[in-house]
């Protein structure tokens, strides 16, 4: 069974992810080389365009079955 985080270490991780949370893919872009940055964003790519197909396929199922 998971263990319970007791609240005030909660609002403290909270209040850190709110802080740097943001810098991760800045910092994380900086330290790639072009090729990194370019096979990262070809996989989110690749990944958007997936969850696109996958989206408009649903809804064309819902329409057929009307």
């Amino acid at each position: 069974m998971a263990k319970r985080i007791p609240p005030e270490v909660l609002e403290y991780l909270r209040k850190m992810g709110q802080a740097f949370g943001s810098q991760g893919g800045k910092t994380a872009a900086k330290n790639m080389t072009a090729a990194e940055r370019s096979a990262r964003a070809r996989k989110a790519s690749s990944a958007a365009a997936r969850k696109r197909t996958a989206d408009r396929l649903v809804r064309k199922r819902a329409v057929k079955r009307k």
